[in-house]
């Protein structure tokens, strides 16, 4: 029996019981969905689930399939790791999918699957050609002696690393003189030819994607030609820039093509439309802002005439497809507290694209994460909102009706007592609305008084919708008795792109004052306990958080920050993405007139005004957001003599990832929040 019938029996009885609260413990029994393809026959989608093993601190992600009219899902691997979907054959159904770096098949009605290669290292980003006979691939390729032990043969026990210039660690990892690069091979049956470096004529180039893998290398829809994101930059000037482009690499010739030469911000995603007579992309204008507004290009390569098919509209472009016929393209974006689908119908010609063109499809308290496929005038899509983890649902485009596809969860979301979410709007100080989501406890009773949360989101321009997150989850915070405010203050997209970009310079100003006219406005609620207010955020919110702490005159009881910015000057000393640091505080810290994000909008500026409890969280493989901010914070609280705890992840980066790494988090935060709230 599979894992999600196994769980569905034991928790069936328990459905019908009086509802429980969410904990910790219950969050983690929750199965990750995320669709892979529709099959070839437009009959099934295939998609895989994520469980977490607490007790050996690992998860196993299998393959599903499920027929689209809906009905009962079929189990299709259980191997263990991790496996994704390479290609499916339309002539027999075979499925041909990657695991722990080589490729596996399963046939079609048969449950064992075959190893296809045995390839020296691992494979990622894998697709086959249109025809079969080639496959894709990246791979790292060692180019640079970085090492003590690489660079000197004699002094193989040393362990030390030379640099000469920055990008020397990234995210949460050093620099150890490999590159990740584009390969192909011919391909027939799992047997991969010799693999040819389409790359080797560049060696000091890597190709990065900035925010995924496979979508930015892809096939032309002849199979002739690659098409590959990549960030030509290297060293201090890789780590100044967001200028990716999209080339195009002909197999024939063997020559390369800039695509996008001249376009200077992010360039990402590419795609054909089903004849290959357009290539679509998302493009940000700006190099070095990564938060720029996100808009979907497409090139007529009949005449080589580019358009921006959102140039006039006033929001951002999170993901998009196709459409079958490629008459449409979809998309996400976010929209007021939420993420959406979008349509745009590309008409008679492209020329003739714009505003106009542009349809909102779907609308409510959810958001819209992923459009995973396509049949039949229904699209397939992955939904959640503040009271549910991922689930696919089925979108009918010609009567607009969602239904969901998959029920990996519903059983135990059935014993689970749900979360009251309202909107709530805010008069800022300057006047404008101010949106917010409100998250009550389970029981909420408006006759009682509750403690309650300022939720600070991280980014700074990432959108506070109706996300479901197996750390900072809303259903889990409230569960414990807490009405979460959760404010999309200045800097998030879903409220015009002025909105969006206005926190850039402008940390510590309007955004803080945001936060505090929402909490202001909430505290007037007879059911807010104004002498039990937390606040809580990471990254940027941990910033705001520390910020806070010197600035909101006794609003608050109780701190908690993780990986939050302490002091500007040092951050950016030692984070490795300068651009963003550029961008967001308006250049470095020395010169005559540093920027105010190093003085008035510092949060060690306010050290002195600091009297509250904080627990401070900090990952130590955090490059991000170094371990010296964390560490400084906590210092300074306790040598102020405040209530102050550290709760260090040596472990971890920027999240935590590790499950029972999360589940210490989880326990940690809520037990400070009884000691101090």
């Amino acid at each position: 029996m599979n894992k999600i019938l196994i769980l569905a029996t034991l928790l069936a009885a328990g459905a019908a019981k009086a509802q429980q609260p969410l904990t910790p413990e219950l969050l983690w029994q929750l199965g990750m969905v995320s669709a892979e393809t529709v099959t070839p026959d437009g009959q099934s989608v295939i998609y895989g689930v994520t469980y977490y093993d607490l007790k050996e601190n690992k998860s196993e992600r299998n393959l599903f399939k499920i027929p689209l009219s809906g009905g009962s899902a079929q189990q299709l691997t259980d191997n263990g790791g991790g496996e994704s979907i390479v290609h499916i054959d339309k002539n027999n159904g075979n499925i041909i999918y990657l695991l722990k770096g080589q490729l596996w098949k399963l046939e079609s009605g048969k449950t064992e699957p075959v190893q296809l290669s045995a390839f020296d290292g691992s494979l990622s980003n894998v697709s086959l050609s249109p025809d079969g006979e080639h496959i894709l691939f990246s791979q790292e390729v060692s180019l640079q002696k970085v090492q003590s032990k690489d660079k000197y043969s004699d002094l193989d026990k040393s362990d030390a690393y030379i640099f000469d210039a920055l990008n020397n660690r990234h995210w949460d990892t050093w620099f150890d003189g490999k590159f990740s690069h584009v390969f192909y091979a011919s391909y027939h049956d799992g047997v991969i030819g010799e693999p040819i470096d389409i790359m080797s004529d560049e060696p000091h180039f890597t190709p990065q994607q900035p925010f995924g893998g496979a979508e930015d290398m892809i096939w032309s829809p002849d199979g002739k030609q690659i098409i590959y994101v990549c960030k030509k930059k290297f060293g201090t000037e890789y780590a100044l820039s967001t200028n990716t482009d999209i080339y195009a690499y002909d197999l024939t010739s063997k020559q390369t093509t800039n695509l996008t030469d001249g376009m200077l911000g992010y360039d990402v995603s590419p795609s054909f439309n089903n004849n290959g007579k357009h290539l679509a992309w998302l493009s940000m204008a700006e190099d070095g802002y990564e938060a720029d507004k996100n808009d979907i290009i497409v090139r007529d390569l009949h005449n080589d005439a580019t358009h921006n098919l959102t140039k006039d509209w006033d929001e951002t472009v999170s993901s998009y497809r196709w459409s079958s016929y490629g008459d449409k393209i979809w998309f996400t974006a976010p929209i007021a507290g939420t993420i959406q689908l979008f349509e745009i119908s590309l008409g008679a010609s492209l020329e003739n694209t714009g505003k106009g063109q542009i349809k909102q499809l779907t609308n409510g308290d959810f958001d819209i994460t992923d459009i995973n496929g396509e049949h039949q005038g229904k699209l397939v899509l992955t939904r959640t909102d503040m009271n549910h983890a991922a689930e696919l649902y089925i979108l009918d485009l010609r009567s607009n009706k969602l239904q969901q596809l998959t029920t990996v969860n519903d059983a135990l979301n059935a014993s689970l007592a749900k979360s009251k979410v309202e909107k709530r709007v805010t008069k800022a100080t300057d006047g404008k609305d101010l949106f917010s989501w409100i998250i009550y406890p389970p029981d909420f009773d408006p006759s009682k008084k509750y403690p309650t949360l300022l939720y600070c989101q991280g980014g700074p321009q990432s959108a506070l919708s109706q996300f479901y997150s197996f750390r900072w989850n809303m259903q889990l915070i409230a569960a414990q008795g807490y009405i979460v405010v959760a404010p999309n203050r200045r800097g998030m997209p879903g409220h015009g792109v002025e909105w969006n970009k206005s926190i850039s310079g402008d940390w510590g100003g309007q955004p803080i004052k945001d936060y505090l006219s929402a909490i202001d406005d909430v505290a007037t609620e007879s059911y807010v306990d104004k002498d039990r207010l937390g606040a809580v955020g990471a990254s940027y919110g941990g910033y705001s958080v520390f910020m806070l702490a010197g600035v909101h005159e006794n609003r608050f009881k109780t701190f908690i920050a993780h990986d939050g910015l302490f002091d500007m000057r040092s951050w950016y000393g030692t984070t490795e993405e300068l651009f963003f640091a550029n961008k967001e505080l308006g250049g470095p810290y020395w010169g005559r007139n540093p920027a105010e994000g190093y003085n008035k909008f510092n949060p060690i500026t306010y050290a002195d005004q600091w009297d509250t409890p904080i627990l401070i969280v900090q990952g130590g493989k955090d490059f991000r957001v170094g371990i010296e901010q964390g560490l400084g914070a906590f210092q300074l609280a306790q040598l102020k003599g405040i209530k102050s705890r550290l709760l260090y992840l040596p472990e971890e980066n920027h999240w935590v990832l590790q499950p029972q790494n999360a589940l210490v988090w989880q326990r940690e935060f809520f037990t400070w929040l009884k000691e101090t709230l």
